[in-house]
């Protein structure tokens, strides 16, 4: 895949270096902003079972 984009950029060694990191950064911004907060209420990393109020284990 990466070879397929490396071959289609324009420009030389530099110039695709530049463009690969800009669609890099671009796909980053698209993730944080777009993708991963659409997924998050889908996650179950709310679902914490640790409550604090059992006063056992380990410190105790």
């Amino acid at each position: 895949m990466y070879g397929w984009i490396w071959r289609h950029l324009p420009g030389n060694a530099w110039v695709r270096g530049l463009i690969s990191l800009v669609l890099a950064l671009a796909v980053v911004y698209v993730l944080f902003q777009y993708v991963f907060p659409w997924a998050e209420p889908l996650l179950p990393f709310g679902d914490v079972t640790v409550d604090g109020t059992s006063g056992t284990g380990a410190g105790q």
